[in-house]
């Protein structure tokens, strides 16, 4: 490449010699005729000269390009060595680790129902990583805590009681296939049977499973279709002497609502409505609209 540069140097100043000398001759053949012949020749002499200059240069160009090339073809040949020795797909490290459960935790020993309760929150898939090996550990212990929380047992602290057991059985058990929805707006499912609750639209669930508790024996929800007539975000029941919040009337004296007590309490149930967590009860207030279907199915054990 060096060589080249020169090369082109010269012809340069070598053309700019030429052009001076014969510009000269011109002049000078202007004078004379002599100096005419004279110029003549020169000129002729300047164009072999420079013709034989770009056939040397192009000589050299072509060197120098071959030996760019060379260089080139033993680039390539060095990195299909080194490509070569890199492993073969079979030899490539592959990931063959499975998930394996965390033990080093402070979540306690497994609780009586653990492995009935990973099975079944496996299920839902709604609540983290769960090993179903009966065995207590971190990942489990998360999983039932906020499985816990969602649900509003206490305490939640990640042990695998029947009360927890109990819950996710109800909610994984739900009668999805039940519940006919309305043909216009939202339908509230209420599962009697498995004292559960969600909402669809357009033949898909918009609120998932959650728990609710409905009325006691003698005062049993009412099966059948309804519609939302009255929403008060607290509504005072003369009858009962009780504040109600979230209040959403769809029977008579039935309705959606708070619950004024702990809602996993086996041995309490409400006097016809349908009692909810206080963050289902805030949240079904703000979706649901006057004229929604509340849809009323199965029985309560019990009742």
């Amino acid at each position: 490449m060096t060589t080249t540069s020169v090369g082109v140097g010269s012809n340069v100043l070598f053309i700019e010699s030429v052009e001076k000398v014969v510009a000269m001759l011109l002049w000078e053949a202007k004078l004379n005729s002599e100096a005419l012949r004279r110029g003549r020749a020169f000129l002729m002499f300047a164009i072999a000269a420079v013709a034989l200059v770009a056939l040397s240069n192009g000589f050299l160009a072509y060197a120098s390009d071959g030996s760019d090339q060379a260089d080139l073809v033993s680039a390539t040949e060095e990195a299909k060595d080194e490509k070569s020795e890199e492993p073969t797909p079979s030899e490539t490290p592959t990931e063959t680790e499975t998930a394996t459960p965390t033990t080093d935790h402070d979540c306690g020993k497994a609780g009586e129902y653990q492995k009935d309760l990973e099975t079944t929150l496996a299920s839902l898939a709604d609540y983290g990583t769960i090993f179903a090996d009966g065995k207590q550990s971190k990942e489990d212990c998360a999983a039932i805590k906020k499985f816990q929380k969602r649900m509003g047992i206490q305490p939640a602290e990640g042990y695998a009681g029947k009360l927890t057991l109990d819950v996710a059985q109800r909610i994984a058990k739900s009668s999805f296939d039940k519940c006919q929805e309305a043909k216009k707006g939202k339908t509230v499912c209420v599962d009697l049977t498995h004292q559960t609750l969600w909402v669809v639209e357009d033949g898909k669930r918009i609120f998932e499973p959650t728990v609710v508790r409905t009325g006691m024996a003698g005062y049993a929800t009412q099966p059948g279709a309804w519609k939302i007539f009255v929403k008060e975000g607290t509504h005072w029941s003369k009858k009962y002497k009780v504040w109600l919040p979230y209040w959403q009337n769809f029977n008579n004296g039935e309705g959606l609502h708070t619950t004024t007590t702990y809602i996993h309490e086996p041995w309490i149930g409400s006097h016809g409505c349908v009692n909810l967590l206080p963050s289902d009860s805030k949240k079904l207030y703000e979706m649901l609209d006057f004229g929604d279907t509340v849809q009323v199915f199965g029985n309560r054990p019990g009742t």
